[in-house]
């Protein structure tokens, strides 16, 4: 199956490595979801259209290199918000081999599957797993402003999601909302939420997903300034009074 994915769209083709890990990481995610229900997208499509494709084709700039500050520069660093089974953490991993990420979710357990994936994946010296809530992270000075990239993916709604990120990207960065159905009303509402968060929203980029997998959404943040320090608010404060009182 994914020989037949439009890696094209990418600007990027797995080389024969991480042709071999990706495929492992299925095997991996079969093991471990007979334990912990990890995700139901494991077999055929599923899993490489609505996992691997869904967690890689926000980054086309840095898998083309088109991107900067490169993905291929040292000190490159990911961070994975809300990483649950790994994805897109581990998919990262796998696509940007000089990258170093960290990978935060508050479930031990599926933390301690993905350290296990990643360890067998050869990707353990890369990647940094912090248990613990995502408003805690952007109040960590080992994290706040330090990375070059933020991604959440199936996490929680776009006013949530923004606190978590920008909170966390350094001067230049950008962080990456997924989502599925977006509008206009949707993106006005997410300007003036990242307004508040000295952030700008910019327009949204559309996919169709491979095999009628549905549209797809990415819309970049990036800083125009240090986030205002009263954010992240206190844990659980995001999710239940999102910033611009919003759902989306």
């Amino acid at each position: 199956m994914s020989n037949d994915l439009p890696w094209e769209l990418l600007g990027w083709q797995p080389n024969e490595q991480q042709q071999q890990q990706l495929q492992q990481l299925q095997v991996l995610l079969r093991h471990w979801n007979q334990q912990l229900n990890l995700t139901r997208l494991v077999e055929g499509p599923d899993y490489w259209i609505g996992q691997v494709f869904d967690s890689l084709w926000p980054l086309q700039p840095w898998l083309s290199g088109a991107a900067a500050p490169a993905a291929n520069s040292k000190g490159f660093g990911v961070v994975d918000v809300g990483t649950g089974g790994g994805f897109p953490g581990l998919a990262i991993a796998i696509a940007l081999p000089k990258a170093q990420l960290t990978l935060v979710d508050s479930v031990g357990r599926k933390l301690e599957a993905v350290r296990a994936m990643a360890q067998e994946l050869g990707l353990a010296e890369r990647i940094l797993l912090r248990c613990e809530r995502a408003e805690k992270s952007g109040r960590d000075p080992n994290c706040r402003g330090k990375f070059q990239l933020a991604v959440a993916r199936a996490v929680a709604p776009a006013a949530v999601v923004a606190e978590y990120l920008v909170p966390l990207l350094a001067p230049n960065a950008t962080a990456l909302l997924y989502r599925g159905q977006w509008n206009a009303a949707d993106q006005q509402k997410l300007c003036e939420i990242c307004a508040i968060l000295q952030a700008r929203a910019g327009e949204p980029q559309a996919l169709e997903l491979p095999e009628a997998r549905g549209q797809r959404h990415v819309i970049h943040l990036t800083p125009k300034g240090p986030c205002p320090a009263a954010y992240p608010r206190a844990v659980g404060i995001p999710a239940k009074q999102p910033l611009g009182g919003g759902n989306n």
